[in-house]
């Protein structure tokens, strides 16, 4: 009633609306199923697979050996049992700090760890910038395979290596360089003085090709535009490593640092042990904690004394580990491990 008798105020309202313009078309929405777990297992089946083997070592060879930790603290009773002994608390930790040699296995396990960790960075850092200015792939993956192969070769097949270079009888060194440079040969295996420098140098030789691998691991990550720009820039190849190299391998560089100050109180056996064939003159400067404690192992067959050492390099290393990890948080925290 009202719209026909006011024509001119129903003219007005629809003059007063805003045009809005119908949709034509909606967008389709993809439909995505929401994915189970089972689906990402079944996707992820394959990596699993692959840590098995992996997780499997790490349980057996680091998680297992825990509970024996209680050895160090107990008697050794075979009577009541291994894990049964009277509880003696640090009792078993005197050995290793009683004895007379407590002084040389520890200085030597220091020394040696800190000499090997300069070295080894040096060393391998060297090897790694002078590896990566190869450009001929086919020669760079044989230099590399030939430095990384002594990394897999056994300690006693190394040893036997060095009796044939060594050996005072038919040693390579005693009967061709010595003699061929007049000198009088020489009996190494009872000459303490050079066995630091062989030491060194085997070591060195036998893990450049670990360093080497992680050094060029990170090497290979960085964007050669980096290089071109210096080059257009006139930068010589010292001040590309100097600025670009060293600079982008610093977390590398550190994370090695922190694992070998973790193992600081740790002593290749093999390296200590086997290659001065455990000869009683050198035992004054190849004796460490490792093969102090097999000695006395051997000679007292009491294994709480060899847990006891084990314990005490485990909580040690632990606590150089966190220290140091700590240190290097509080200045860069994106260097630390954790």
């Amino acid at each position: 009633m009202q719209e026909a008798v006011n024509p001119r105020l129903n003219q007005k309202r629809k003059t007063n609306r805003t045009f809005r313009p119908r949709r034509m078309f909606r967008p389709l929405r993809m439909f995505r199923p929401r994915r189970t777990f089972r689906s990402k297992w079944k996707q992820y089946l394959p990596l699993y697979l692959m840590a098995l083997p992996g997780l499997a070592y790490i349980f057996i060879n680091n998680l297992m050996p825990l509970h024996g930790m209680q050895i160090a603290f107990r008697e050794l009773d075979y009577a009541k049992g291994i894990f049964n002994g009277d509880f003696v608390g640090f009792k078993n930790f005197e050995f290793l700090f009683a004895t007379e040699d407590a002084r040389i296995m520890v200085g030597n396990t220091l020394l040696y760890n800190l000499v090997f960790i300069a070295l080894g960075l040096a060393v391998g850092l060297t090897a790694a910038i002078l590896f990566n200015e190869i450009h001929n792939k086919v020669a760079a993956r044989v230099y590399q395979a030939s430095v990384l192969i002594p990394h897999f070769i056994s300690m006693v097949i190394v040893s036997y290596l060095g009796f044939a270079f060594l050996s005072s009888e038919n040693g390579f060194i005693n009967n061709t360089i010595l003699k061929a440079l007049g000198k009088d040969p020489v009996s190494w295996y009872s000459e303490p003085q050079y066995w630091p420098f062989i030491l060194c140098f085997i070591h060195i030789w036998k893990g450049i090709g670990y360093s080497l691998l992680m050094y060029t691991a990170r090497l290979l990550a960085i964007s050669p535009d980096y290089y071109e720009a210096a080059r257009l820039d006139g930068a010589s190849k010292w001040q590309q490593v100097w600025t670009i190299t060293l600079p982008l391998l610093k977390p590398a560089i550190i994370m090695m640092i922190i694992l070998a100050v973790g193992r600081i109180f740790y002593s290749d056996f093999g390296l200590f042990y086997q290659i001065p064939m455990n000869q009683g003159a050198l035992y004054r400067v190849t004796t460490t904690i490792d093969t102090y404690s097999f000695r006395a192992l051997m000679r007292l067959g009491d294994v709480t004394m060899s847990s006891a050492t084990g314990v005490f390099q485990s909580v040690v290393g632990f606590v150089l580990l966190f220290t140091a990890n700590t240190a290097i948080s509080k200045l860069s925290k994106d260097n630390a491990l954790f």
